[in-house]
């Protein structure tokens, strides 16, 4: 009886100092310090290409040398670099019939320095007729390795313009083309067009810190989040002109933060833990794509991507969801890890957003691993969604720092099976 009664009373012990040693690591006041930092109006709002994501990069590489964080694989410091091009049209010439084509009707997603279309016969051909959803036959279309010239109606007239846009943004190097032209003309006998590009390289980087395991250090548990944000646009009649991007991702990216500081402390893990800043979500979530080509797929065990913390979800304080719960069982790995507690993780409540394949995760999930997103982030129609969401009002007074605090606990406490090795969650059903 004094044996059990001494088991229990250590076991106790060993929980209350494990409560209060997590406590000191990770609380509303460090919650505070660094996600006043990442949203500042000196970080500009965080925007791919600027001095501002520098800089919020910057403070992100010297928080995980503060905690001593490992470089991952062969690389000499805390950034993934890599470039990626932008096209800009600097001649355009060609016919659709008798209809000649300019600059103003078409796009050209592509990195090509040259595109030449003889015939109709050159490249598949897709038509996006007045009826049909524009961004649910376009988008799926930028994912086909191979050449395609899209012919949109004229009654898509406003969003072809933003596919203008969106066609000149940066993008990795690729073979392909997907040529828009926007006609009334949509079943026309003959067709040719010649593209001459203007291209430049554009460096981003990714920030990565790595805590190596003990007795598993080739199984990969990945931490991550995204540190870009929207920039500066026009002054709001009520608010300045930053994005500062407080909850959008500062929060995810000061979760992962503190997570990486709260692991190296502990010296738990079995499996090597890796700690990942992305850039370029808010462009087409570059980052993680870059980042998931560096990775063995069949290695990483699974990824805790977070998303949108801070504030509260729609059941309140305590309370996260998990995208695509029900793709593999690491949401009631994570759940059987808090029994007890007073926080609960839940299913993904909003299934028609895709939320599973919309973040960082989505890459490495769609490769098979159980790569999920938490969030609290209301996605719901107005007026239940997050009214600061993209807006120049998500600042850092919007946030609750003390419920933020209890998610990142309770992310570092459900992970701790997956983390030592004890428990692997399922895999997901390949995409790719």
């Amino acid at each position: 009886m004094k044996k059990l009664l001494l088991t229990i009373a250590t076991g106790f012990i060993s929980l209350f100092s494990f409560a209060q040693n997590i406590d000191k690591i990770i609380n509303a006041a460090e919650v505070d310090r660094i996600e006043r930092i990442l949203s500042a109006d000196d970080m500009q709002g965080r925007k791919t290409f600027t001095p501002g994501i520098d800089k919020a990069a910057d403070f992100i590489a010297a928080e995980f040398a503060k905690n001593k964080l490992k470089f991952f694989g062969n690389a000499t410091g805390y950034f993934q670099e890599f470039a990626m091009t932008k096209s800009k049209p600097v001649e355009v010439k060609g016919m659709i019939d008798n209809e000649a084509l300019t600059a103003d009707n078409i796009a050209v997603n592509t990195t090509a320095a040259e595109v030449t279309i003889n015939s109709l016969k050159d490249y598949q051909v897709v038509i996006v007729k007045a009826t049909d959803t524009f961004n649910k036959v376009i988008f799926p279309l930028f994912d086909l390795e191979k050449n395609v010239l899209i012919l949109v109606d004229t009654a898509h007239a406003r969003r072809f313009k933003s596919m203008q846009r969106f066609a000149g943004n940066a993008k990795f190097p690729s073979a392909v083309s997907q040529v828009m032209v926007l006609t009334s003309n949509l079943n026309p006998s003959s067709f040719n067009l010649y593209v001459k590009n203007e291209q430049t390289a554009q460096k981003l980087k990714n920030v990565v810190g790595v805590i190596p395991g003990k007795s598993k250090k080739d199984e990969y548990v990945v931490f991550s989040g995204h540190y870009d944000h929207l920039g500066i646009g026009k002054p709001d009649k009520n608010q300045d002109s930053i994005y500062n991007g407080a909850n959008d991702d500062a929060a995810g990216t000061t979760a992962v933060m503190m997570l990486a500081k709260y692991f190296s402390q502990a010296k738990n893990n079995e499996r090597t833990l890796v700690f990942v800043a992305f850039t370029a979500e808010e462009i087409g979530g570059f980052g993680s794509r870059f980042f998931s080509k560096q990775m063995n797929p069949d290695k990483v065990m699974a990824m805790f991507n977070i998303e949108m913390i801070g504030t509260e979800s729609k059941w309140g304080t305590n309370s996260a969801y998990i995208t695509g719960y029900e793709k593999s069982d690491m949401g009631k790995i994570l759940q059987a890890n808090l029994e007890g507690s007073k926080f609960h993780f839940e299913p993904d409540p909003y299934p028609k957003q895709n939320l599973f394949y919309r973040s960082d995760n989505a890459t490495l999930a769609e490769l098979g691993v159980p790569a999920h997103t938490i969030s609290t982030s209301k996605m719901e129609e107005a007026p239940n969604n997050e009214p600061n969401y993209h807006k120049q009002s998500d600042e850092i007074g919007t946030l609750d720092m003390n419920n933020m605090a209890e998610i990142i606990k309770a992310i570092a406490i459900s992970s701790k099976t997956i983390v030592s090795g004890k428990d692997t969650p399922t895999r997901v059903e390949k995409l790719k």
